[in-house]
């Protein structure tokens, strides 16, 4: 079983963490290309998420699992071939992946060949982890903006308060601050519970 997954970095350094049956081989490439050759491929990972539609087709009807954490399957107009999954810093390493997609049973097959768990969710901005991480990103850049504490206090409070394994803004840090923001956005225009954090939005603008 051959695997093609266009990755970064720290996509790697997660995905090492993780174990495959025996007889799977994983090819990493940086970036998809029109000369490779996607034929002896049983699916391609596209985890670092820079792709166009016309690149998408050019692995043709390969089963394809894709990082899209804010933009849902119906919002992107994917084929059932397409499989959407978080590959947000610190996720991948999961023992379960959630995965949304409008055929399971491909699922059922690639993964169980893998060996990687996997829960199905519904096809919604953000899954169900990232949803819940960037909500609490943004309730402790409120707390901070509110100078209710530093941050360095408020990563320390909840790592010992909750057991995470990381701050609000360690965490933030890893995932990217882009990243919770565009999630945030989509998430707000349907529910005022999402409302951006004065403050995020402010550290953000340094940043662009």
């Amino acid at each position: 079983m051959v695997l093609i997954i266009a990755a970064n970095k720290h996509q790697r350094e997660e995905l090492s963490l993780k174990k495959v049956r025996e007889g799977v081989e994983l090819v990493y490439i940086e970036a998809l290309d029109s000369s490779i050759d996607y034929s002896n491929a049983d699916a391609v990972f596209i985890l670092d998420r820079n792709i166009t539609h016309s690149e998408l087709l050019q692995i043709g009807d390969k089963i394809i699992f894709l990082n899209s954490v804010p933009e849902t399957l119906s919002m992107l107009g994917l084929p059932k071939n397409v499989i959407r999954i978080n590959g947000w810093r610190t996720f991948l390493k999961n023992e379960v992946w959630e995965i949304a997609a409008q055929d399971e049973q491909i699922v059922k097959d690639i993964l169980s060949r893998i060996g990687w768990k996997y829960i199905f969710v519904d096809d919604d901005p953000g899954l169900i982890s990232p949803r819940i991480i960037s909500m609490i990103i943004n309730e402790a850049y409120f707390a901070l903006g509110d100078e209710v504490s530093s941050k360095k206090e408020i990563d320390i409070a909840m790592k010992l308060g909750t057991n995470y394994p990381y701050g609000p803004f360690e965490w933030c840090e890893q995932i990217g601050l882009k990243n919770i923001h565009s999630l945030l956005t989509i998430l707000e225009r349907n529910n005022s519970r999402y409302e951006i954090a004065p403050a995020l939005v402010k550290e953000l603008s340094f940043i662009l």
